[in-house]
C-alpha cells in the first residue's frame, strides 16, 4: 500500500481544517478553533489502488508562516485553499503570490523531486453560494495560469471532499511517472 504525504495550505479560517476533518472522520466542524499544526491517517482506494494518506493540516496565521517551510519540505502533495466568501483575504493573496515563488518552494522544498508539482487550487465554502465573492471562473483562471487543477468545494455539505484527495492521489501518481526524455529513466523504459 503507497504511503502518500499531503500539505493543506491557505489563510486563517478558509476551512482546510473542516475539509480535512470532513474526509478523514465525516464530521463538519462548526466552530473555527485555530490550528498551529494537525496531522491526521486515512486509508483509501484511488482508481482501484489502495493508498494511505498522511494529510498534514496547517496553520493559517502569519504567526506560523516560518512552519510553511518544514510543512513544504515534507510534502509530495499541495492543497492551496481560499474561501469564495472572502476575496480580498484570500485568492488575491494567492493571485499576488508569484506562481513561481510558492511551486518552486514546493519543488524545492519538497521531500520528493518532481517534474511537476502535485497542487490543487481549492474554492472552499461553495455552500454559501449567496455570499460568494470569487467567481468559479476567477480560480479557475489562476489555476490554468499555474497549470493545476481547480475544484469548489464545501466541507459543511460535503462536496467534492472525497474527489478533492483522490484527485491529489492522483497528480502525485502522475507527477511520480518517470519523464521520458530524463536521460536518467530513457534507459529503464521498457519498449
Amino acid at each position: 500500500m503507497r504511503e502518500y504525504k499531503v500539505v493543506v495550505l491557505g489563510s486563517g479560517g478558509v476551512g482546510k481544517s473542516a475539509l480535512t476533518v470532513q474526509f478523514v472522520t465525516g464530521t463538519f466542524i462548526e466552530k473555527y478553533d485555530p490550528t498551529i499544526e494537525d496531522f491526521y491517517r486515512k486509508e483509501i482506494e484511488v482508481d482501484a489502488s489502495p493508498s494511505v494518506l498522511e494529510i498534514l493540516d496547517t496553520a493559517g496565521t502569519e504567526q506560523f508562516a516560518s512552519m510553511r517551510d518544514l510543512y513544504i519540505k515534507n510534502g509530495q502533495g499541495f492543497i492551496l485553499v481560499y474561501s469564495l466568501k472572502e476575496l480580498d483575504c484570500c485568492l488575491k493573496k494567492f493571485t499576488c503570490l508569484d506562481k513561481a515563488k510558492l511551486l518552486d518552494q514546493c519543488f524545492r522544498e519538497s521531500a520528493v523531486r518532481y517534474e511537476k508539482v502535485p497542487v490543487i487550487l481549492v474554492g472552499n465554502k461553495v455552500d454559501l453560494e449567496s455570499e460568494r465573492e470569487v467567481s468559479s471562473n476567477e480560480g479557475r483562471a489562476l489555476a490554468e495560469e499555474w497549470g493545476c487543477p481547480f475544484m469548489e468545494t464545501s466541507a459543511k455539505s460535503k462536496t467534492m471532499v472525497d474527489e478533492l484527495f483522490a484527485e491529489i492521489v492522483r497528480q502525485m501518481n502522475y507527477a511520480a511517472q518517470p519523464d521520458k526524455d530524463d536521460p536518467c529513466c530513457s534507459a529503464c523504459n521498457i519498449q
